[in-house]
């Protein structure tokens, strides 16, 4: 199951089918994920946690009502390759402030939340730039501006149950480097799929059996 979430809240919620049919969002800037790009294999899957065990139901409920996709191997679901531990800025933070978050973890871009801790947004080391300017790793003629003034909205999610094979489609069709991952029933964000996330699922799966 798919989102798409602005600052109002659901934009849209359903299969990955209608949309694609129904809704266009801008694409994000290219960037690298939430996650390091530079890891040479996947951490370990931790011990099923008991959010896990509700994800696992669910996920037997989404594939039975989901299109159905040729099976050619084993079906890798959200919350099993997602980063967990995801950075997200608020959407009254300064522009510098945010800078210095993403830079401090070594990321390009975080999930925009509000105080309540819902995702209203994306924004980018790229989206901060247009307000301020960067040289030698110091910042330089910062404008007076928020978050909320640059980020991107509204944001393409997933559920954890989606599968990996259908995140990797939204992300090709609508360009976007990262996906949010938002609980279905709390609506709070629990992870982040980045390209490189499926790229290490792909080259971890032996037979590479993966994709249909």
């Amino acid at each position: 199951m798919f989102s798409v979430i602005g600052v109002n809240g659901d934009v849209f919620r359903g299969s990955l089918e209608h949309l694609l049919a129904t809704h266009r969002v801008p694409a994000l800037r290219p960037q690298r994920g939430i996650d390091q790009d530079t890891k040479d294999a996947p951490a370990p899957l931790a011990p099923a946690s008991h959010d896990d065990k509700r994800y696992q139901a669910a996920a037997a409920v989404y594939a039975a009502a989901a299109a159905p996709l040729p099976e050619r191997g084993p079906i890798y679901h959200a919350y099993q390759i997602m980063t967990r531990e995801v950075l997200t800025v608020a959407p009254d933070a300064r522009v510098d402030a945010a800078w210095r978050a993403l830079a401090g973890r070594g990321v390009n871009q975080a999930p925009v939340a509000n105080a309540t801790g819902h995702l209203v947004g994306m924004v980018s080391r790229e989206d901060l730039l247009h307000v301020m300017n960067e040289e030698g790793g110091r910042l330089r003629e910062v404008l007076p501006r928020t978050v909320a003034d640059v980020m991107e909205t509204p944001v393409v999610t997933a559920d954890p149950v989606s599968d990996v094979r259908r995140i990797a489609l939204v992300m090709l069709e609508y360009g976007l480097p990262a996906l949010p991952i938002i609980d279905g029933e709390t609506q709070a964000i629990v992870g982040i799929v980045s390209r490189a996330d499926v790229l290490r699922c792909v080259v971890t799966d032996p037979p590479l059996t993966l994709w249909a």
